[in-house]
């Protein structure tokens, strides 16, 4: 599939425009990028971080993701996103992107693409095999490797955000889908298994944040109840942050616990060129 998002690329080095040769992808600066042969591209502009998922938790997720506990969440942002084009920032293994794509393929003849950016190597190989999806290896925070305007939807579910990035790879209509958790997300979870809470005032700090580039177009929440048999909870720990510095203990009981999250949807902001050559959001 990666053949078919190239040309929504850009070069992390000089902001070129890409194309695909062979297994090479390049721009006309020089800069050439392999591709790997389970299909991804890796565009970091250094070495992945610390927080990068590992194979471990790459495999939890896609275990627990298979279980469907969390397929109401893909139909939500499945319902709230349009086409053609549509980028996941912090995919891991593009299990939303998948969603939406194969929604918006439903109710078209016109293709319909998507790219999934993760700093985890690991995810992105996963996501690589995921149809009408090209799975890059970037870091949402050091810049996105996309060319300007041509996303129709972004979305983040439970992953970094960085706007002004969102900002420069929307379409002049086009949306950011943003998915966290309320306070009292897997509360039973986080209780029993003193997991890491989530942050007071987030969703304020959210609001804050995209307030400069994208105009707030509403939200949805979604709450149901799930009942974790201990595989899935072991994989439901093990697939996130939390893996790095707590395990499963005691997970030979099911246990029911909550699943309460927002959605959140902005549409970008018009810029206006001043007289000074300088952009202003309106």
């Amino acid at each position: 599939m990666l053949a078919d998002i190239v040309d929504l690329l850009r070069c992390p080095q000089c902001s070129g425009v890409l194309t695909l040769e062979g297994g090479t992808v390049g721009c006309l600066s020089g800069h050439r990028f392999d591709m790997a042969r389970q299909g991804q591209l890796n565009l970091l502009r250094g070495p992945a971080g610390a927080n990068a998922d590992t194979a471990a938790m790459v495999a939890d997720r896609v275990a627990f993701l298979r279980t469907g506990h969390y397929a109401p969440i893909a139909e939500l942002v499945a319902t709230a996103a349009h086409g053609p084009v549509v980028v996941e920032a912090g995919a891991g293994t593009a299990y939303y992107l998948d969603a939406i794509l194969s929604r918006l393929a439903s109710g078209t003849t016109s293709p319909v693409r998507g790219i999934a950016t993760d700093i985890s190597v690991y995810a992105c190989r996963r996501a690589a095999k995921l149809p009408r999806i090209g799975a890059v290896v970037a870091d949402t925070w050091a810049g996105l490797p996309i060319r300007d305007g041509v996303a129709d939807t972004v979305l983040s579910v439970f992953a970094p955000r960085n706007f002004a990035e969102f900002a420069r790879i929307c379409a002049p209509d086009g949306r950011v889908l943003v998915v966290t958790p309320l306070p009292e997300h897997l509360a039973e979870v986080r209780r029993t298994h003193r997991l890491m809470t989530v942050e007071e005032g987030k969703h304020h700090r959210l609001l804050a944040d995209a307030q400069e580039w994208f105009v707030h177009d509403g939200h949805a929440d979604l709450r149901y109840a799930i009942d974790l048999q201990p595989a899935d909870l072991r994989h439901l720990i093990g697939m996130g942050p939390n893996a790095f510095h707590t395990r499963a203990a005691g997970t030979d009981e099911p246990l029911r616990t909550t699943i309460t999250v927002r959605l959140d949807v902005f549409r970008r902001r018009h810029r206006r060129t001043m007289r000074d050559g300088t952009q202003r959001a309106v």
